[in-house]
């Protein structure tokens, strides 16, 4: 029998992802699906996107507190290693340095949440639960 984590989780593989950002942010997502069970699943498909995100956030205020606060990657080069191109992966040292003037790589990693957790939304909304 399929669960419904089950489909989730191959609508979401399914979806199309040609850049490494996108790549990264479907890989994020299907981390954040696999902690979730079918009693959570059935909530957040029928919540809004705001109570999606909430549930999503484990608590966090802010994909930005997720990300700092340790729910997610915590090393500045498997962050890098993700959702970088193969050229900003050298151009950064693997991580080693800053991705640019403006962010952290926790940084960059909590926009990827927030658009993995977008994905997981918009996904729930196109499935029918057998």
């Amino acid at each position: 029998m399929t669960t419904k984590k089950d489909q989730l989780m191959n609508a979401i593989e399914n979806e199309k992802a040609r850049s490494c950002w996108n790549q990264g942010v479907k890989i994020q997502a299907l981390e954040m699906v696999e902690e979730l069970d079918d009693e959570t699943i059935d909530k957040i498909a029928n919540s809004n996107m705001k109570e999606v995100m909430s549930i999503l956030r484990n608590g966090a205020d802010s994909w930005k507190a997720y990300s700092y606060g340790g729910c997610a990657l915590i090393y500045d080069p498997e962050i890098c290693e993700r959702y970088a191109t193969p050229s900003e992966i050298k151009r950064t040292c693997c991580g080693e340095k800053k991705p640019n003037a403006h962010e952290e790589w926790l940084d960059v990693q909590a926009r990827g949440c927030a658009q993995a957790a977008y994905l997981i939304y918009r996904t729930l909304r196109h499935i029918v639960f057998i």
